[in-house]
């Protein structure tokens, strides 16, 4: 039995954008029934020990297509969890363009992590985030954003940052500070192809928006480095089911298939490597289902950040190299240039838990993009 236990369900693959960085695959109609959404929710429940957490969050596609039957599926958890003495956390990631009054009461329920799609400056944004038509998105999300602030809710921002548009990172920061929005989680495209020309700009990128979350602390904060400051000033985490990879953590199609990670699905195709065995209406638990220790590779066995290391991400890790085990360039010297820039405002900002820490000079160079 867990702790906690994270699901999520891709309750449709279909999407009302056409996003051109988009890694989930066509986008066919294919919703999630409320069978397979119980029976998901069920088995968790079950796989969760008295006391402990669900963690279920909600996946497409576009998630908010089927914004009536994630009511539904989150009646149901919270029925079963309140029955079992869990706690459950909610969590999802919208495109912020579909806001009927379904949709608004899912973005709105208080469980709800809730992380909206924006990627920086309008004309960032609009570059690769365009409705069906190409029709730019930006000025819609963002009053999608406004209006549930107005409505007290906190919003995140999921920003995507790939080569074409990581020069505009530290102004994105600054621009949504001027939006209101006080949290903003990048993430690279994985899926692009990153030169090394390419990975020289994120670096750059990195030491100045080091520079811009510094300026606008304590009222702004920037998933790659409040991680890191967290770490170095050994602030007590969060405990999370993610990332179990498949032991701890289950992502559900809408047809039923098992994978380790919902980035994973893609189409639900018979031939996905990724795909679990079983079905999610074959079991009353998800206890049987496990995978190997994670195990560093032995080039990473001399890196003096290994125990901070951010690259374990099975997921990530198999997307850059195949191998969810091996990180690539990319992915280290993301964690390498966080590490680096986050002790370096620090140490000039004069804060004293970092005066002894590793010099950056120390770091395992990165020599493979």
């Amino acid at each position: 039995m867990y702790s906690s236990y994270q699901l999520t369900l891709m309750v449709q693959h279909a999407c009302n954008l056409r996003c051109a960085y988009c890694y989930t695959g066509r986008k066919f109609s294919r919703a999630m029934t409320e069978e397979i959404g119980i029976a998901s929710i069920k088995r968790a429940v079950n796989s969760i020990e008295p006391g402990g957490k669900l963690e279920l969050g909600f996946f497409g596609g576009e998630p908010l297509l089927e914004a009536e039957l994630i009511l539904q599926l989150v009646n149901e958890a919270r029925r079963l969890t309140s029955e079992r003495g869990q706690s459950l956390q909610l969590s999802m990631t919208t495109n912020g363009t579909i806001t009927n009054p379904a949709a608004r009461q899912v973005m709105l329920l208080d469980e709800m992590n809730l992380h909206v799609s924006h990627d920086g400056l309008p004309e960032v944004h609009d570059r690769h985030r365009v409705g069906l038509e190409g029709e730019s998105t930006s000025a819609e999300v963002l009053r999608t954003i406004q209006g549930l602030q107005e409505q007290g809710k906190q919003v995140s921002i999921s920003m995507v940052v790939r080569p074409d548009t990581v020069e505009f990172l530290p102004e994105g920061l600054r621009w949504f500070k001027e939006q209101g929005i006080s949290h903003v989680d990048p993430t690279l495209d994985l899926w692009a192809t990153w030169s090394k020309e390419d990975a020289q700009k994120l670096d750059v990128a990195i030491v100045k928006s080091a520079e811009v979350w510094l300026g606008l602390l304590p009222d702004f904060g920037v998933g790659w480095f409040n991680q890191k400051l967290a770490e170095f000033a050994a602030v007590p985490q969060q405990q999370t089911a993610r990332c179990g990879f498949g032991e701890g953590q289950i992502a559900v199609s809408p047809a039923g298939n098992l994978y380790p990670c919902e980035r994973l699905i893609g189409e639900d195709q018979d031939g996905n490597a990724m795909r679990l065995p079983g079905h999610v209406l074959e079991g009353d638990d998800y206890c049987g289902t496990t995978t190997p220790n994670r195990e560093p590779p032995e080039s990473c066995q001399t890196c003096v950040i290994l125990d901070q290391c951010n690259t374990f991400c099975r997921c990530s890790n198999f997307i850059r190299t195949k191998n969810t085990d091996t990180p690539d360039g990319l992915l280290c010297l993301l964690d390498q240039a966080c590490f680096r820039e986050v002790r370096r405002v620090t140490v000039e900002s004069q804060s004293a838990v970092f005066q002894n820490t590793i010099q950056p000079e120390d770091l395992v160079p990165v020599d493979k993009i």
